[in-house]
C-alpha cells in the first residue's frame, strides 16, 4: 500500500512541475493623444487658367511643396483637428509668353509662331502658410487611415526668374515687380494611407494688373493637380 502512496504522489507532482508556465500576455502601450500627419511633401502638375487667348501652355510645367503642420485635434475621438503650419513650393511653368526689360520695366510678347526657340520659362520660390481643417478615420493602434483635408494657404514670393532662350536671344528677368508677391490659394486633400491625391487653386493671380499683352491682362491663375504624402 505505501509503495501504491508513493507512487501517487510521485505522479502528481510530475504533473505539476511538467505543466507549461503561462505568461500575461506583454502590455501594448497606447498613445490616446496621439497626433497625425505633421510632415507633408507633395509633387505637382500645374495649368495656367485665365490666360489671354494667344498664350498657351507646352511642355510638362510641375510643382513641388513641403513643411510643417502643427496637428490640433477638436474631438475625443481625435477624428477632426485643424493644422496650421509652415513650409515652401516651387513651381514652374512653360508657356509662349516672352517676358523682358526695358528701362527697369517688364514687357510682355507672344513668342511668334515658326520662331525655333529652346527655353522659355517662369519660375518661382514661395514660402507658404497653410492651415488645414482635417477629418481623418485614425485610430491609436493604426497609422492606416481614410483622410480628407482641405485648406487655405497664404504665400510669399521669394524668388522669381523667367527665362528665355533662341538662336539670337538669352533674356532673363528676375524679381519682376508684376509678379503677385503675396498669394493666397485654396486645395483639398483626399486618399488613403500613403497615397493622397492634392488639388489646388490659385484665388490670387500670378501677375498684377499692371502685367499687360496687347492691352489684356496677363493674369494667370493656377490649378495643381499632384500627390502628396503626409509622415508622422
Amino acid at each position: 500500500m505505501r509503495c501504491i502512496f508513493n507512487g501517487f504522489f510521485f505522479f502528481i507532482a510530475l504533473q505539476v512541475f511538467s505543466q507549461e508556465t503561462k505568461l500575461p500576455a506583454p502590455l501594448i502601450a497606447v498613445d490616446s493623444l496621439y497626433r497625425e500627419d505633421q510632415f507633408y511633401f507633395g509633387f505637382s502638375y500645374n495649368i495656367l487658367l485665365n490666360r489671354p487667348p494667344e498664350i498657351s501652355q507646352n511642355k510638362f510645367s510641375s510643382g513641388f511643396t513641403g513643411g510643417f503642420l502643427r496637428d490640433f485635434p477638436v474631438n475625443k475621438s481625435r477624428t477632426f483637428a485643424v493644422a496650421p503650419g509652415i513650409g515652401f513650393s516651387y513651381n514652374k511653368y512653360f508657356q509662349n509668353l516672352v517676358i523682358s526689360k526695358s528701362d527697369e520695366i517688364a514687357i510682355y510678347n507672344q513668342i511668334s509662331p515658326g520662331v525655333n526657340y529652346s527655353k522659355n520659362k517662369f519660375e518661382e520660390i514661395l514660402i507658404d502658410v497653410p492651415i488645414e481643417f482635417r477629418w481623418r478615420t485614425s485610430t491609436p493602434e493604426s497609422h492606416k487611415f481614410w483622410r480628407i483635408y482641405s485648406g487655405l494657404k497664404l504665400s510669399y514670393v521669394l524668388a522669381s526668374k523667367s527665362r528665355y532662350i533662341d538662336s539670337e536671344y538669352n533674356i532673363k528677368v528676375t524679381q519682376n515687380q508684376d509678379v503677385n508677391k503675396f498669394q493666397i490659394g485654396t486645395y483639398l486633400v483626399w486618399g488613403y494611407n500613403t497615397w493622397n491625391f492634392y488639388g489646388y487653386y490659385g484665388l490670387t493671380p500670378l501677375f498684377k494688373s499692371s502685367a499687360k499683352i496687347n492691352n489684356q491682362s496677363v493674369g494667370f491663375n493656377t490649378l495643381n493637380f499632384g500627390l502628396m504624402f503626409y509622415i508622422l
